[in-house]
């Protein structure tokens, strides 16, 4: 008979972002002349700048002329975008990247999730607390855990993340070897310090660990003393892989691209200590499971790296950071503790009370969804995320039925 991979049915019963769809959409049948605003999800608002709309435009017409037309493409992506990546990504910045260590994909969220199958099944993984909900559930799907008790998958490392710490997690007390990092992080918009990540580096380097680290929202650091890249600290390229998308610096929510970075002196291990470069095994899944993301697509994200297109993503990141700055006065005012909307499109507040029951004030008083914070994990029980993915006018809105409903 068929069999099921049990390892799904550790899962809990659905995804956070389904748990919010649901009671919105629940919300909306029952007062349908409310306006709802959505400050939940992290999806942008803004349309694509014109520069890569131009691009995308360019690139289609290529694919209605003989001569120009593009069939499969390289799987890891074409080297126009590729050696821009490297060299205005990271070269730029002091960091030594080749253009063959980089990964072109249809979203960081797929290769967050897919890079754990290049790993042994019994390793010891390391998750922060709160963590984006993938990083969890791919590995649970692996079967790299045991069951959910108390919220919290036995088998995984939680490294907590509070405002003791001030949403930096500290090192494992034990020996680990895949450890998930995302700054500025994603729920609480925390940033780390240079002086910070090294520890991490270091610790990698001292265990023969792995840092998978997610930098999808580095484009929003403002303050040049923060890095924007692991790459930035010295050893790095032979212990962590990056994960960078488009979707949030430039508004590829809807048409996809992303890419990793797997540097060529980033190895893991046989179970007789052999080291295997993680590089080439990246390049096989990726060729075996992928066909690669469309020429029209690669040619609308290699226009970001133009002169233009710099202007033009900055004015964009300028504008969500606009918002989150509004947003994060606000709830300040209010007399909420709040971390990010500085370096960070997502503002973590402190509720004082459940986080669900906080998302459901302020949705049926306010028609203002949030995400609450127990959905990332038990330490974000107590706090909600507000996204500044929004138009001006929606943000100023759902902060002034936000600050009527709990400004008495």
């Amino acid at each position: 008979m068929i069999r099921v991979n049990e390892n799904y049915l550790k899962l809990k019963a659905s995804y956070l972002f389904v748990d919010i769809a649901k009671r919105v959409a629940a919300f909306t049948a029952a007062h349908p002349e409310k306006k709802v605003i959505r400050m939940g999800i992290g999806d942008v608002t803004c349309p694509l700048p014109p520069v890569c709309i131009k691009a995308l435009h360019e690139a289609a017409d290529e694919m209605a002329a003989e001569a120009t037309f593009k069939g499969y493409g390289p799987e890891a992506g074409y080297e126009f975008l590729r050696e821009a990546i490297a060299e205005n990504d990271y070269r730029a910045r002091g960091c030594q990247i080749g253009a063959d260590e980089i990964f072109v994909s249809d979203g960081a969220k797929c290769d967050t999730a897919n890079i754990q199958e290049l790993f042994a099944g019994d390793i010891k993984i390391a998750v922060p607390d709160p963590v984006y909900p993938v990083y969890v559930d791919t590995n649970v799907m692996a079967g790299r855990t045991g069951e959910n008790v108390g919220g919290r998958y036995q088998g995984f490392i939680y490294l907590n993340s509070t405002a003791e710490n001030n949403f930096i997690p500290e090192l494992p007390k034990e020996k680990v070897d895949l450890i998930y990092l995302c700054f500025p992080n994603n729920p609480t918009g925390a940033a780390i310090t240079k002086a910070e990540l090294k520890k991490w580096v270091d610790y990698a380097k001292e265990n023969k660990s792995l840092i998978l680290y997610d930098a999808a929202y580095e484009a929003f650091i403002r303050d040049e003393s923060l890095p924007r890249s692991i790459y930035e600290i010295d050893g790095a390229d032979e212990v962590a892989i990056e994960f960078r998308s488009f979707s949030k610096t430039a508004g590829f929510t809807g048409t996809r691209c992303a890419f990793t970075v797997v540097p060529k002196k980033v190895k893991a291990y046989t179970s007789s200590g052999e080291a295997v470069a993680l590089n080439p095994l990246w390049n096989r899944r990726q060729s075996t499971k992928f066909n690669g993301v469309s020429y029209p697509i690669q040619k609308a994200a290699a226009a970001v790296y133009t002169a233009e297109g710099k202007a033009q993503v900055k004015a964009l990141i300028d504008f969500y950071l606009e918002n989150a700055k509004i947003i994060r006065e606000k709830m300040t005012s209010l007399g909420f503790a709040c971390t990010g909307g500085e370096n960070s499109p997502y503002i973590w507040v402190r509720t004082g009370c459940e986080s669900w029951s906080f998302f459901d004030k302020l949705l049926n008083e306010a028609a203002v969804v949030t995400t609450p914070g127990s959905g990332f994990g038990s330490c974000g029980e107590g706090f909600i995320r507000i996204s500044a993915f929004n138009s001006r006018e929606n943000v100023i809105e759902a902060m002034n039925r936000v600050s009527s409903v709990l400004g008495n």
